[in-house]
Order: C-alpha cells, then sequence, then structure tokens
C-alpha cells in the first residue's frame, strides 16, 4: 500500500531495538483519511472471506479495525486489555506479550460476541512476533469460530510473527512489510 508506506517513509522514527514510532498517524494521533482507505485495502483483500466480525485488540487496532469494519459492513469487536467492571463473567481470556511495552496483558472479549460458525477478521496494528494475532486467533477457536485471516497494518518481517502465523495455517496480509530498521532507517521487503 503505497499510502501507507509513504507514511512510515515520511513520519515514522525508528527508535533502538528495532521499535518504529508512528504516533503521528497510529498509535497516538490518527489520520482518518489513511484509515479510511486502510479499511479499504483490507475490504478488497478480504472481500471473498464471508467475514462476519472484525476483531481487533485495543487501543491502536481499534481505527484501523472500525474503518475494516465499515467497510465489510460486519461488527468490530476489541478485546479488553484493561480489567472492566462491567466484563468479568462469560468472558475468552488469554495472555499476551507486547513487544513494544515488554509487557503481559490479560485480554478479554465477552462470549456473547462471538458466535460459533462465524468467520472473523483479526486486524493489528503491527506484527512482530505475532503474540496478540495468536491471543486473538485463540479466543476466535474458543468460541468455535474460525479465523478468516489476519489483516495487519505494519509487519515487520525481520521477527519471526509471520512465518509463525503461517506455519500455524492462518493467511496473514499486511498492507506494508519492513525488511529492516537497520541505521535508523526504514527499509520495506522488495526494496535493493
Amino acid at each position: 500500500m503505497e499510502l501507507l508506506k509513504q507514511k512510515v517513509k515520511n513520519e515514522g522514527i525508528v527508535l533502538a531495538k528495532g521499535v518504529l514510532k508512528v504516533d503521528s498517524f497510529l498509535n497516538h494521533q490518527m489520520d482518518p483519511f489513511l484509515m479510511r482507505e486502510i479499511g479499504r485495502e483490507f475490504k478488497s483483500l478480504f472481500a471473498g472471506d464471508k467475514i462476519t466480525k472484525v476483531l481487533t485488540i485495543e487501543s491502536s487496532g481499534i481505527a484501523p479495525g472500525i474503518m475494516t469494519a465499515l467497510e465489510l459492513e460486519v461488527p468490530l469487536i476489541f478485546a479488553r486489555k484493561q480489567k472492566s467492571l462491567t466484563l468479568t463473567e462469560d468472558i475468552y481470556v488469554e495472555k499476551v506479550y507486547s513487544f513494544t511495552k515488554r509487557e503481559t496483558n490479560e485480554i478479554t472479549v465477552s462470549k456473547k460476541f462471538i458466535e460459533p460458525g462465524e468467520r472473523v477478521l483479526i486486524v493489528d496494528d503491527f506484527l512482530a512476533n505475532g503474540e496478540a494475532a495468536f491471543g486473538l486467533a485463540r479466543i476466535v477457536e474458543q468460541a468455535g469460530a474460525t479465523v478468516a485471516g489476519i489483516g495487519i497494518v505494519i509487519e515487520k518481517s525481520f521477527q519471526p510473527g509471520r512465518e509463525l502465523l503461517l506455519k500455524a495455517g492462518y493467511r496473514v496480509e499486511s498492507l506494508v512489510r519492513i525488511a529492516s530498521l537497520e541505521d535508523e532507517k526504514v527499509a520495506f521487503v522488495g526494496e535493493e
């Protein structure tokens, strides 16, 4: 996705240890026009897959997730990282380690929002080691539903997430694939 590549090149900031900061358009401030295009791109990638729900994780996955759900004309569910007084029973719970935050969170989804037999598209902002995607996939499978695919906004291809997800049998579609963040520069997969 060329528009997204340009945003990453022009506004992304490479931090130490393989971390890409994109808070000017995705993780803190959001570019609604870019989010709309991300939703349209995921729709084109998954249009024939009979998606019934989009699932993401709070908070950075919500914007691309809601735009994808809007384009696919299905509901969006987001897994909560924070405990909620109103979400205490009849929930799916999984532990997910965050590469960027270096912490483990328990994520929760109410059982009433994913039905057996549904076809769920997982959407997330980043793919590094695959922890969030695997946690969300386990929730979908606990519900007796099917993971129709995993849509990633920015994939760090130099980390093992994609390979692990593919090996587990999941379809992974990433809008931008980063080959390297060496020398504080972004290099995309396929670029010399």
